[in-house]
């Protein structure tokens, strides 16, 4: 877009603009005197950038706007030098006003933290504005807050540690700029649809959740793609592999970007809880293609999961070890069992198809049945593994339709009878 924009201005008799240079394009090389009047357009001032200090929990209170360079309206908004200040910066916007989720994050704010400045950065003039534009003027917003710090700075008490920069959408670019250019360094600075991969306000509405529900924090985990996410591989906190999300977030030395991935509810709190679980699957006479749709039931000293799916992320492999990733709404505790159900046949058109597929891969005589002699699990949050053996040692047949039950028999993944680690298809 930038290339075309410069090829235009070339054949433009305004090209002159850019250097304040006239250069006179009339016939036969004549200054016009009409061009020259009208060439010199003075340029509107932009609009300036409010910081309005929220002083009420009260959404429909106008707050106290700070101005730069005046002492005066410190005192009378009840500024506090010495406290947590919080700027809170909007992105993009459509409707030129403040959309909901602003509200909720001042008032999480002010829940969590007592006594915090909580300013609001208003930019919306600027931010109201075609997309490209509204982008260009995210620099000019990142200085002015700059700017309001250094000038905060001068004032005894006042510490740069202190403040948290919480950016959303574009605000997170404005975020940026404002701790390149102010002097010193930010305590913090939170672009909070950057953090994770998700829907701009789901992601406001998760650090919302990380201030209300701080008792219950959401972990995400590292991982290089979805699919190995579904399979439960990446649940490791090695080398600062998980994180607690949002406000709780701990800092790292990780510079690289890294992909973080984790299961939510639907709504607050959206903490829940990961296991993976890994199925050694044994077929003694069945060689051909299987997909078996499995169900887990957890149950814990807390209490019972629902029954929950084995998401099928690939073709499951016979006589190797699967892992799947399952979650649960409740904290469970302890876990102490689990059942195993292979789901009978079914009237859907696409189990009906798996069932011919399966049945047409299959030799001939071959019968639909597996062994399964026990589970390992890793929680997430706990990084607790544990091995869960079935209940009938002489019985690990499952078939359509039928269940397995399996109960705790070792805190780890290495049996008593195990001197090397089995070699695993992951």
């Amino acid at each position: 877009m930038r290339n075309t924009v410069l090829q235009l201005c070339l054949w433009s008799a305004y090209c002159c603009f850019a250097t304040g240079d006239p250069i006179p394009l009339g016939p036969e090389g004549r200054l016009q005197d009409e061009f020259n009047k009208s060439r010199v357009v003075p340029t509107a001032a932009k609009p300036p950038v409010r910081f309005n200090l929220r002083t009420s929990e009260d959404p429909e209170h106008e707050g106290c706007d700070l101005s730069l360079g005046r002492s005066q309206p410190l005192e009378d908004c009840g500024f506090n030098v010495t406290a947590k200040t919080f700027f809170i910066i909007h992105g993009w916007t459509m409707s030129g006003m403040f959309e909901n989720w602003l509200y909720k994050l001042v008032s999480a704010l002010q829940m969590r933290e007592k006594g915090a400045n909580i300013v609001v950065v208003d930019w919306l003039p600027l931010a109201h504005q075609l997309y490209v534009d509204a982008v260009n003027n995210t620099r000019g917003v990142g200085l002015s807050i700059a700017q309001m710090l250094d000038w905060l700075q001068g004032k005894e008490d006042f510490s740069l540690g202190n403040v948290h920069l919480i950016g959303y959408s574009l605000g997170a670019h404005v975020a940026g700029y404002a701790g390149n250019f102010v002097k010193g360094t930010v305590g913090r600075i939170t672009a909070i649809a950057e953090v994770l991969k998700c829907e701009h306000e789901r992601a406001v509405h998760l650090f919302v959740d990380s201030l209300v529900n701080q008792d219950k924090p959401s972990f995400a985990f590292q991982c290089t793609d979805s699919n190995r996410f579904k399979k439960g591989i990446c649940l490791s906190c090695r080398k600062n592999r998980c994180n607690s999300i949002g406000y709780n977030a701990k800092k790292t030395r990780n510079k690289r970007n890294s992909k973080m991935y984790l299961k939510t509810r639907a709504g607050m709190p959206f903490r829940v809880y990961h296991y993976q679980m890994k199925i050694h699957v044994f077929s003694y006479k069945n060689m051909g293609e299987m997909e078996p749709t499995f169900y887990v039931t957890l149950y814990g000293t807390n209490a019972d999961s629902q029954v929950l799916p084995l998401e099928m992320v690939e073709q499951i492999g016979l006589n190797a070890t699967n892992t799947f990733l399952v979650y649960t709404e409740e904290d469970l505790g302890d876990l102490l069992k689990i059942r195993l159900t292979w789901e009978g046949k079914s009237q859907s058109w696409y189990n009906l198809w798996k069932e011919l597929r399966s049945y047409l891969t299959q030799p001939r005589g071959s019968k639909q049945e597996l062994h399964i002699r026990r589970i390992r699990v890793k929680s997430g949050e706990t990084q607790q593994k544990l091995t869960f053996c079935a209940e009938d040692l002489e019985n690990t047949l499952i078939s359509p339709g039928q269940e397995l039950w399996f109960h705790k028999c070792r805190d780890g993944w290495r049996m008593k009878n195990e001197t090397s680690p089995t070699v695993e298809h992951l």
